[in-house]
């Protein structure tokens, strides 16, 4: 073999020995750089945990910042981890505030339900519950509710009962609010300040006729057609809806009554009556609708007669007058003291005809202020 031949051998073989070390170099250049792309994973992995457990810091983890963080949906990271950030996120959102609810219960009935002593229909009878009458609520299971209205204690239906908002609105239409002037002469200002101009000076006996409850410090009254103002310092407040009656009470009422029939003086056909009960419905009349005129003296009568005769309250002409949360000028006592002085004629005539059966409002049983309510207008009030 000539010599030229043998250089060309061993330069062949150095070349193939370059390359073949050259083949060792890339694939351990490439085994590193595979073992760090393993490391930026887990590296990765370290990041979330520092999302999920910031702690991991202090503790000498490795860790990239969160905005760092790109991991296809697909990877193992995307897949353990983002459940964990959901639960994590879901568990630090606060809870809702539930609302209290109202213990306010009220009768949704035409006439009267039955109060039993147990939750059965077949428990004894302890009272009536009327329409529009309320209570408060006891306890309630299975469909029942125990609950009190004024004496009486026991447990109603839940079909024939209304709750919450329901309550709430029926007894903010058929409920009154009782003001009582506790200072012998309160102010009616023309604006909810000390500062405001007086529309009158009112004395202990007047009676307001409350429109809203402002705040703590001042209430808005209607004076004639005006909207006045006065201290809440000077009146005490007290909302009144209906109550029910027990069994006991009933008799003695009834009883109470019959002997009242025996003693009668008046027969006007619809409804029998004494004078008494004349007088006391003209001396309703002139307080609720005094500077009203005679169609709104009628009106206020119509709507007792209209209960008396309605079966959904007290038979008698006083039960109605007297019951609890009904006329604010009963139960603040004005009927009595206009009871015992001088009616206007108007009054009294308007009494008997509304005792005789007469009507301008249709078979009405409630009314206040004009604008409150729907209804049957005759002067400042409506009528429903």
């Amino acid at each position: 073999m000539s010599r030229s031949i043998k250089l060309f051998y061993r330069l062949s073989g150095i070349v193939l020995a370059l390359v073949m070390v050259m083949s060792m170099d890339i694939k351990a250049a490439a085994g590193e750089n595979t073992t760090g792309s393993k490391e930026y994973l887990d590296s990765l992995t370290v990041g979330v945990a520092k999302i999920l457990d910031p702690s991991t810091e202090a503790r000498g983890e490795s860790s990239v910042s969160e905005n760092s963080v790109q991991v296809s949906a697909n990877s193992a990271v995307a897949k353990e981890t983002v459940p964990d950030i959901t639960v994590q996120e879901q568990k630090t959102e606060p809870a809702a505030q539930k609302e209290p609810e109202s213990d306010l219960v009220m009768a949704d009935v035409q006439n009267a339900l039955n109060v039993r002593a147990e939750a059965g229909e077949d428990a004894e009878k302890v009272g009536l519950l009327y329409k529009d009458c309320g209570g408060k609520i006891l306890e309630r299971r299975d469909g029942w509710t125990k609950l009190q209205s004024g004496s009486l204690v026991g447990w109603a239906n839940d079909e024939y009962l209304l709750f919450g908002n329901d309550a709430e609105k029926m007894a903010g239409e058929v409920g009154n609010l009782i003001v009582t002037i506790e200072t012998d002469a309160l102010r009616v200002r023309k604006a909810p300040n000390t500062e405001a101009g007086i529309y009158v000076v009112m004395a202990q006996d007047d009676e307001l006729d409350v429109i809203q409850v402002m705040d703590n410090d001042w209430i808005s009254v209607a004076y004639g057609n005006e909207i006045g103002y006065v201290s809440s310092e000077f009146v005490n407040l007290d909302f009144h809806i209906d109550e029910g009656e027990t069994v006991t009470a009933i008799k003695a009422r009834e009883k109470a009554e019959a002997e009242a029939k025996a003693k009668l003086t008046a027969d006007q056909g619809a409804v029998v009556v004494g004078a008494d009960d004349t007088r006391l419905l003209a001396a309703l009349i002139y307080c609720e609708a005094g500077n009203q005129g005679y169609e709104g003296h009628l009106a206020v009568g119509a709507v007792v007669m209209n209960r008396v005769r309605s079966g959904a309250y007290p038979n008698s002409i006083t039960g109605v007058i007297y019951a609890s949360g009904q006329f604010t000028p009963a139960l603040n006592g004005k009927v009595a003291k206009v009871y015992g002085g001088n009616i206007p004629d108007s009054c009294i005539k308007a009494a008997q005809e509304a005792i005789g059966g007469a009507t301008n409002v249709g078979t009405a049983t409630h009314f206040k202020r004009a604008g409150v309510h729907d209804g049957i207008v005759i002067g400042d009030h409506v009528f429903w």
